[in-house]
């Protein structure tokens, strides 16, 4: 979960920064700390999914840059496209894969789910990690990552916590607070099919509250 808490556990954006949009030196700050924490997450997300090493990849919401390190170890022949809301993750996320972006394999763009910046059909995998929580429009929102995927290819939503699992009262706070979209594994699995998405999986991970949703487009 994107937390910001403060040692005294109560959540501060003027401390901290902003989950939904990082600025500044706190928003850099964060997601170094992001990058760290959410590593065993994101690994076992992937692990559920098959990676072509000569992939198109897009990851939405790609934060300090983790995963499309992650994303470029798994498709070594392919071309992977990072997008985020905030310049400052953009930034963040062009430094840790420097040597990918001057390479020109990897792009790291500043953009928002709600129209990105790609044509129809143009990824054979997209995924999102821990950004879901703050996308404007959730439903409308599907539908744009599946118009850039590839028929066949697969989305991939990852998410340290979902609706029904047992929650802690520090995240039903933090849920509050920050107004996050938090939805059931059922209301997952209805959100990507009204979305158009087929093979719906939904996974879980025992002794943890993960989620991982997975789509295909047919």
């Amino acid at each position: 979960m994107p937390s910001t808490s403060s040692n005294h556990g109560e959540p501060s954006v003027t401390q901290k920064g902003n989950p939904a949009k990082p600025t500044g030196d706190a928003g850099a700050e964060m997601l170094a700390r992001m990058n760290a924490s959410h590593g065993p997450l994101t690994e076992w997300g992937l692990s559920l999914i098959d990676m072509p090493e000569g992939a198109d990849v897009l990851d939405i919401g790609c934060g300090g840059g983790a995963t499309l390190r992650r994303l470029a170890a798994r498709a070594p022949q392919g071309r992977i496209t990072g997008m985020d809301y905030s310049e400052v993750a953009v930034a963040c996320s062009a430094e840790l894969n420097r040597a990918d972006v001057e390479s020109g394999r990897m792009q790291v763009l500043h953009g928002s789910v709600e129209a990105m910046p790609f044509a129809d059909a143009a990824f054979d995998v997209v995924t999102t990690v821990e950004s879901f929580y703050f996308w404007p429009q959730p439903q409308e929102n599907l539908r744009e990552v599946h118009r850039v995927l590839k028929p066949g290819g697969t989305f991939l939503l990852i998410a340290e916590i979902f609706g029904d699992a047992d929650l802690s009262e520090r995240d039903r706070r933090e849920i509050s607070l920050y107004n996050l979209f938090n939805p059931t594994r059922a209301q997952f699995e209805t959100l990507f099919r009204q979305a158009g998405f087929n093979r719906v999986r939904i996974h879980t991970k025992p002794g943890e509250q993960w989620i991982a949703v997975t789509g295909a487009r047919g």
